[in-house]
């Protein structure tokens, strides 16, 4: 090889090593565009000081989210080194080799899921379900809960017509059905000469979200994906006289009880109802408590929270997210040692702080967590109870069947409810057995 070649040669492998360098000196990590993101953008500041690696963040708003980051892995891409995805991906991310399977750094590292609370570790965490088998460490507890105008239900004339109409004093609903008396006492009722609406809810067709909010009443209810987990024998579960009856009631919350053209509203529109004063309660993710609580013209004195409320079961729609190692970065040190970061007690506990939700027991256990924030114990009580959507690797099409046929049911009026989950079984059926599971 003559000389200028070796030179040549050489120049392109120190290119190649300079790129490589700076490659390991950074990561991104890929989540969605919400507060607690916000949060953990400051708490990562941290791991840049003490690392040395700068972090880059990719945030996609909620409605595109789960099309983005589904898409990105399906291409193999590596935009994303870490990503904190939904818990219903972790089926098909395992299965497919998008996450990195992180049972032996774990053991190296002495990170041990003991620590973390069981509900989350076998929601965001195992592959086959509550298999020792973890792709991701649990980041982000959720639960979809409550949050009402706790000044409006304070007032003597509200308290006392509410009592002349019901028997009964109006505090925080005990059962859904006392959730629905609630809300349909405050529809239309003028206050401070503003009228206002019971409830606002999720009720949105593209994405997730009325199966996010059907699924609080339903699970309340009795609602089951099996007879028997992991037999996908769905007659008699999913379409129960109980499961029926869920889904009924959560129709009659919608069509009696929320704002006026409320019929494709997920998480903002939530937030914005209450936030504007159209509303006496509402549902929502905890993730956007501390926020709510900070707001100062509902918020403080004004709020307050209570957690799904029972009717057949205690339960809780699941939320909340595990942070995973993507299989193609080029910076799996790095990758890795952002995760043994985060999984340290000390940080966890300044997480909680910023306004992330830990699932670390040296948080959740600790003896002043539950007077840590106003609606902390609630969440305790919730993810105590939480139930999830399929986590298969057909989730995608398993989320499509529901949300047509819950939409189509609860909003455009077509047929009957067990109509609905009739249609959803034959639906589901389909999948499973296009799937081989059937």
């Amino acid at each position: 090889m003559k000389a200028g070649h070796l030179a040549a040669s050489a120049a392109l492998a120190l290119v190649a090593a300079s790129a490589a360098s700076a490659q390991s000196k950074e990561l991104t990590l890929c989540w969605a565009a919400w507060d607690p993101a916000n949060a953990l953008v400051e708490l990562s500041k941290d791991f840049e000081a003490q690392s040395g690696i700068k972090m880059k963040f990719e945030f996609v708003p909620w409605p595109n989210f789960a099309d983005r980051m589904l898409n990105e892995l399906n291409s193999g891409g590596q935009l994303c080194d870490l990503l904190i995805g939904d818990s219903q991906w972790i089926g098909g991310s395992a299965e497919n080799g998008h996450y990195v399977k992180l049972n032996d750094f774990f053991d190296k590292e002495g990170i041990s899921m003991d620590d973390f609370a069981p509900a989350t570790v076998y929601a965001y965490s195992t592959w086959p379900k509550g298999e020792p088998n973890y792709y991701a460490l649990p980041a982000m507890g959720d639960a979809n809960g409550w949050f009402y105008r706790k000044d409006w239900f304070a007032r003597p004339e509200i308290q006392a017509a509410f009592k002349e109409k019901y028997g009964r004093d109006l505090a925080e609903p005990k059962t859904q059905k006392e959730l629905l008396e609630i809300a349909q006492f405050f529809q239309g009722r003028e206050i401070d000469g503003q009228t206002v609406y019971g409830a606002s809810i999720f009720t949105e067709r593209g994405s997730e979200g009325i199966t996010m909010g059907a699924t609080g009443a339903l699970y309340a209810w009795g609602f089951k994906y099996e007879n028997t987990p992991g037999k996908y024998d769905m007659e008699g579960a999913v379409n129960s006289p109980a499961a029926v009856e869920g889904l009924e009631f959560y129709k009659e919350l919608y069509k009696t009880a929320t704002p006026p053209g409320y019929d494709n509203a997920y998480m903002e529109q939530s937030l914005d109802a209450f936030k504007s004063g159209q509303v006496a309660m509402a549902m929502n993710w905890f993730a956007f408590f501390p926020g709510l609580y900070a707001d100062p013209n509902v918020g403080g004195d004004k709020i307050d929270f209570f957690v799904n409320p029972a009717q057949n079961v205690a339960a809780s729609t699941l939320g909340g997210q595990g942070i995973s190692v993507v299989s193609y970065t080029d910076n799996m040190d790095g990758a890795l040692a952002y995760i043994k970061w985060f999984a340290q007690p000390e940080v966890q506990k300044k997480w909680w702080s910023m306004g992330g939700y830990s699932c670390h027991k040296a948080v959740l256990e600790d003896p002043g967590f539950k007077d840590s924030a106003p609606f902390a114990g609630d969440f305790l009580e919730a993810m105590n109870g939480v139930q999830d959507f399929w986590q298969e690797p057909a989730y995608a099409s398993l989320l499509l069947a529901m949300q047509d046929r819950l939409h189509n049911y609860i909003v455009a009026d077509q047929g009957t409810a067990q109509e609905a989950l009739d249609g959803l079984i034959a639906d589901w059926t389909e999948v499973f057995q296009d799937e081989g599971k059937l």
